[in-house]
């Protein structure tokens, strides 16, 4: 779905074609100015394919928001978003904890100018809107489109998660 690749489209400004599934979780981290504060978000990417899911679940806990992605021209990636949303749920979230930021982007969005496209973007602000105004992106790694927007909002998540965490 291209979750490395917007990675590293975000922390190093690069895009590869080559395919390398991620095994287990990989980190990168860049930092970014937000107002007065200097922020060092350290984003995690775990591991997608099926064979690995149970090696990413140790690296949920202490997270402060859970960015989901899929690929706007696969319908099953789309399909695993709520699976992806209750796993993360499930196993990173204490049972008093009622809700979790999250932030959900939808990639590829420049694959074949858009024709092999199968989720429409009212679909899928449709889903976020049922789990609570999910802030959505549609984004391309490849053409580095929404991105830096995507990610700065997950930054402007997690600070405003962590204000509220220190005055609860």
């Amino acid at each position: 779905v291209g979750k490395t690749s917007l990675m590293d489209q975000y922390a190093h400004a690069t895009f590869s074609d080559q395919y390398k599934a991620t095994i287990g979780a990989d980190f990168m981290t860049r930092e970014i100015q937000i107002g007065d504060r200097l922020v060092t978000l350290q984003i995690w990417d775990t591991a997608g394919q099926e064979r690995f899911h149970s090696l990413g679940v140790g690296f949920y806990r202490g997270a402060d928001c859970c960015v989901l992605v899929y690929d706007v021209n696969v319908a099953k990636s789309f399909t695993n978003l709520h699976n992806w949303y209750n796993e993360f749920l499930n196993q990173a979230c204490s049972p008093s904890q009622k809700r979790f930021p999250f932030v959900v982007m939808g990639n590829k969005v420049d694959l074949n100018g858009g024709s092999s496209r199968v989720i429409s973007e009212r679909k899928a602000r449709d889903w976020c809107a049922s789990k609570g105004n999910i802030p959505y992106f549609e984004t391309s790694a490849k053409e580095d489109y929404n991105v830096e927007e995507a990610f700065l909002c997950v930054a402007q998540i997690a600070l405003s998660s962590e204000v509220y965490d220190l005055h609860d």
